[in-house]
């Protein structure tokens, strides 16, 4: 059973274990430094399907049933799936799984919902409520931009700060079995809002909520960031991962710099793919990154300690037209190897 270490940590005892994983991606992200890592590459944006809405009900399923089948299982196995995406209603994740049959609780933490869907599938393993979790989460460049910002027919310009939300999907399958990924650790973090209201800067919104659940878990755990071989973030981008090393050494006294990375920065080459900005964002985003790259270098021994914390903006279409400032929020869970 969880337990609470500190103020806002859990302790998982059994520290389950990822027995599968899969991510997918469409051609941008099969162009990145982890292109050749992902599972399947969609060189069509529609996956052959004719709106980005079905295209990436498409990429979600794809992603979840390839991590179901190489954790030897069925989905009549799974006996819980968190899962969710960017769409009002999370309908690129509920139409891609409702055939399945597998009971479903629908998640939406923006781009923190990889991290948030891992953290509650572990919790229920770890407290025996499921034997079999599944988590996964989604994201579309098209769709995104519909809901968030402006149909791709309009031809608005992108500014610095902005990043791209990713094509692509991530899925893990949670369960108590032996495995060289484990989930030791997890964490549930508070909501944080800078006052920042411009939606083409979800790096400069999101790094505060970062800086605070990293230093909440380092407090809990009394641990320094020397302990981890990666603070991983998901999705700052270039301008929020600088924003965060600043705030965590102005605000918390401490440096992550050495140790800090970020999924929008690793699914994307920014300097040979100029038109991804500041880097990458969306659900999908280190959705991607960690069911394919991150899961792989602890399965061979790369890394063995990875604090992964997701952060989400907790916007709408509608809140950014009323003029509403940037509430978000960031969630963790330790990866270990062995």
């Amino acid at each position: 059973m969880p337990v609470r270490q500190g103020r806002y940590t859990l302790l998982l005892p059994s520290a389950p274990g990822i027995a599968g994983y899969a991510a997918v991606g469409g051609k941008k992200e099969g162009e990145g430094p982890v292109g050749g890592k992902l599972d399947y590459i969609y060189d069509d944006a529609t996956a052959g399907e004719k709106s980005w809405e079905k295209a990436e009900s498409v990429i979600h399923r794809d992603a979840l049933t390839r991590a179901i089948s190489k954790a030897g299982i069925s989905p009549a196995d799974v006996d819980v799936i968190f899962a969710g995406d960017l769409l009002n209603q999370c309908t690129g994740t509920t139409f891609g799984i409702r055939e399945l049959g597998i009971p479903f609780a629908g998640v939406y933490g923006a781009c923190s919902t990889m991290a948030l869907s891992l953290a509650a599938a572990a919790v229920c393993v770890d407290s025996r409520i499921a034997e079999t979790a599944a988590a996964s989460t989604s994201s579309h460049f098209c769709s995104a931009e519909k809901q968030f910002r402006m149909p791709l027919e309009y031809g608005g310009q992108r500014t610095p700060t902005a990043q791209w939300t990713a094509t692509a999907a991530g899925a893990a399958i949670v369960s108590g079995k032996e495995s060289k990924i484990h989930i030791e650790k997890v964490i549930i973090g508070r909501i944080q809002d800078y006052g920042i209201k411009d939606p083409n800067n979800m790096g400069a919104a999101m790094a505060p909520a970062a800086c605070r659940t990293i230093a909440d878990f380092l407090n809990d755990t009394n641990t320094v960031p020397g302990d981890y071989d990666l603070i991983l973030t998901g999705d700052l981008g270039a301008v929020g991962s600088e924003l965060l090393c600043e705030l965590m050494i102005k605000q918390e006294n401490i440096d992550i710099s050495a140790v800090q990375d970020d999924c929008g920065l690793i699914l994307y080459d920014i300097v040979k793919q100029k038109e991804i900005g500041a880097g990458g964002s969306g659900c999908g985003c280190s959705g991607a990154v960690v069911c394919s790259d991150i899961f792989n270098k602890i399965e061979n021994g790369e890394l063995k300690r990875v604090l992964f914390v997701g952060t989400g903006a907790l916007m709408s279409s509608v809140s950014s037209l009323q003029s509403e400032s940037i509430p978000s929020v960031a969630h963790g869970v330790l990866l270990t190897g062995g």
